[in-house]
């Protein structure tokens, strides 16, 4: 196995992990109001503070600790109406904040762990669930853009499941500018700078945003981390992850990042056979990955200016067909107990139904539906 290894292992993941849904992280910062330079600045900052925790994790530990953004935290922001730019940021502080808290607090921890797995699951589903929908929404109003790229998809998947968004985004990229559909470019191209956000503390985002978010990314990164790590025979060190992580997110929302939580799809390839073949050195992995994205924050500016002049039917076809595979696992988990499945299917469609009340999103109401219910069922077998 060549020295290298550790390097081009990290090398997938960073571009599996960045170009498989930065699409979908531009699109939750847009979906806040964020301008062009904040969500550069957002993207740089995310990436900036990933590397951070991950080389500090990966060297503390010695086993190859991967961080990732939530991607399913990311699809519950771009589902988010009437919230401005810094009211958003003050949910993510709170969100961070409460996954710190998880780290030393222990109530806090087993009160996360309480909530049924069917409705988390169904929650998250309820989430992603419209970006995979408006593929197809997109597809009746650009065929010929869109369909080639979901045959792609398709097709790449086969032979490597990784690969198959960055292939669609490559292809698309290209389409777009062969059919004279993308726009000049424009915005910030050299090397990206940080913009401070003063945040905004309102109850409707922190109940509606801050806590769904901090849910969803426990569930969906933090929580499948773990597992991946397990699965590869390394120990899980849940304190230091979830500190680190929680940290680096507080950190970085001040200038617009969303929460981190440990990866799961690319900590597979860091900490697998092709990383290294002595699993006791996979941890190198780590550093290199943490490189990568220190790159990748100094020219966010330019990644976002590219993906802004891509057509919006494109955009949403990336970020669509990046949550399949949190689609697949979300429903899986949602519907697999029997007795579970129709307060998880009520979750699922509150939540998916977009609805806001008194200021609050619809990831909230259906969490409360789906426990509302399945308490209610339980009552009745008590009884």
């Amino acid at each position: 196995m060549s020295r290298a290894a550790p390097a081009s292992a990290a090398f997938i993941a960073t571009i599996v992990g960045f170009g498989g849904t930065v699409a979908l992280v531009v699109a939750a910062a847009s979906a806040v109001g964020a301008t062009q330079s904040q969500i550069a600045s957002s993207i740089a900052a995310v990436c900036f503070v990933k590397a951070i925790a991950a080389a500090w994790l990966s060297w503390r530990h010695r086993i190859p600790l991967i961080t990732a953004w939530a991607t399913a935290g990311a699809a519950l922001i771009a589902s988010t109406t009437g919230l401005s730019f810094d009211v958003a940021v003050g949910a993510y502080l709170v969100a961070s904040a409460a996954i710190v808290a998880t780290a030393f607090v222990k109530p806090l921890g087993d009160l996360v762990a309480r909530i049924p797995t069917s409705i988390a699951a169904a929650m998250l589903a309820g989430v992603v669930l419209p970006f995979v929908a408006q593929v197809f929404v997109q597809a009746g109003g650009a065929p010929a853009l869109v369909l080639p790229l979901v045959v792609m998809f398709l097709v790449v998947r086969l032979f490597n499941p990784h690969m198959a968004v960055v292939a669609v985004l490559a292809a698309g990229t290209a389409i777009a500018y062969a059919l004279g559909l993308a726009a000049p470019i424009s915005g910030e191209l050299g090397l990206t700078h940080f913009e401070f956000v003063t945040p905004r503390f309102e109850i409707g985002a922190i109940v509606g945003l801050g806590l769904p978010l901090y849910l969803v990314t426990m569930a969906s990164q933090n929580l499948a981390g773990f597992a991946v790590l397990k699965a590869a025979g390394y120990p899980t060190p849940t304190r230091d992850s979830l500190a680190a992580t929680g940290i680096a997110s507080f950190v970085g929302a001040f200038a617009g990042a969303i929460p981190l939580g440990l990866a799961a799809i690319t900590a597979s390839i860091c900490a697998g056979p092709e990383a290294h073949p002595d699993k006791d050195k996979r941890w190198i992995s780590g550093l290199w990955y943490a490189g990568y994205y220190l790159i990748l924050a100094a020219f966010a500016g330019a990644c976002v200016a590219i993906l802004a002049a891509l057509p919006k039917a494109l955009i949403a076809t990336f970020a669509g067909l990046g949550l399949v595979g949190a689609l697949q696992g979300a429903l899986t988990g949602a519907l697999k107990d029997e007795a579970e499945r129709f307060p998880a299917v009520l979750t699922l469609a509150v939540t998916a139904s977009g609805v806001s009340l008194f200021g609050i999103g619809s990831a909230f109401w259906g969490l409360a539906a789906g426990i509302a219910a399945l308490a209610a069922q339980n009552l009745k077998r008590a009884r």
